[in-house]
């Protein structure tokens, strides 16, 4: 199946990094978010990606198109200028690279990619989140209720230290355990051709009108994921999402 991934926004929140590089190219162990993301798609077999670009697209372009070169070993012969190289990362995964306007929102980005997509059943997120979400569970449950959409929910993990007090003891002390209570977009999304209608333009934010037409008409369903799910919002969650990392991440499926 065909992958959206939103990949133009300016992440404003993470300026620490966005000054120079465009948030999904922010790196966790090395490599970029964005590629962390695709390699989850990948695992479940789905390799058709089409990133929707923006702010500093040249950037992404140039990581994908010199991919080979910067993720193995080659040798140069500087004599013929002939180049061997020695593959140490191998996929096999097809990237189309669209820059979708600079000021564009997520849901015009979505918009400009429909000539790309067609008449297919379509999966979309963002370019900044990780999860160890099963592609196949969320496949088959959005097969099975026959909607327009399929949303991902998940709980976010809380920012601070969660107490319970019973009078003035405190009976639980978690610190910054997942949130139990109230779900949230996730991203992970798997959509209809037949979406596209609901989306103007540019200036379309894909989270208010279309995603609000599709609730009105009963056509967005929620898959919901219990498991890790994290987004890189600001320079605490890149330093988070890069502990895990060496910990061991647990969105590698």
């Amino acid at each position: 199946m065909k992958v959206i991934l939103l990949a133009g926004g300016f992440g404003t929140r993470l300026s620490e990094y966005t000054d120079v590089i465009p948030k999904p190219m922010v790196s966790i162990g090395g490599k970029p978010i964005l590629w962390h993301i695709m390699k989850t798609y990948a695992n479940f077999g789905h390799k058709d990606f089409y990133v929707a670009l923006g702010y500093k697209a040249e950037i992404i372009k140039d990581y994908f198109l010199n991919y080979r070169a910067l993720n193995s070993d080659f040798t140069v012969d500087l004599s013929s200028g002939e180049i061997s190289p020695h593959q140490n990362d191998e996929v096999d995964w097809k990237i189309t690279l669209v820059n979708t306007g600079e000021s564009s929102m997520t849901g015009g980005r979505v918009k400009r990619l429909q000539k790309f997509i067609g008449k297919e059943s379509c999966m979309l997120t963002y370019g900044d989140g990780v999860a160890d979400i099963n592609l196949d569970r969320l496949l088959a449950f959005h097969r099975s209720h026959g909607k327009m959409v399929t949303i991902s929910a998940v709980r976010p993990g809380a920012r601070f230290g969660e107490l319970e007090i019973n009078g003035d003891k405190v009976n639980s002390f978690k610190e910054k355990p997942q949130l139990h209570e109230g779900w949230i977009n996730g991203g992970y999304f798997i959509f209809e051709p037949s979406f596209f209608d609901y989306i103007d333009g540019d200036n379309t934010l894909l989270e208010r009108e279309p995603l609000e037409k599709a609730v009105q008409a009963g056509e967005l369903m929620a898959y919901r994921h219990d498991g890790f799910w994290h987004c890189m919002d600001t320079k605490r969650d890149h330093e988070l999402l890069e502990s895990l990392w060496a910990k061991g991440a647990p969105w590698v499926l």
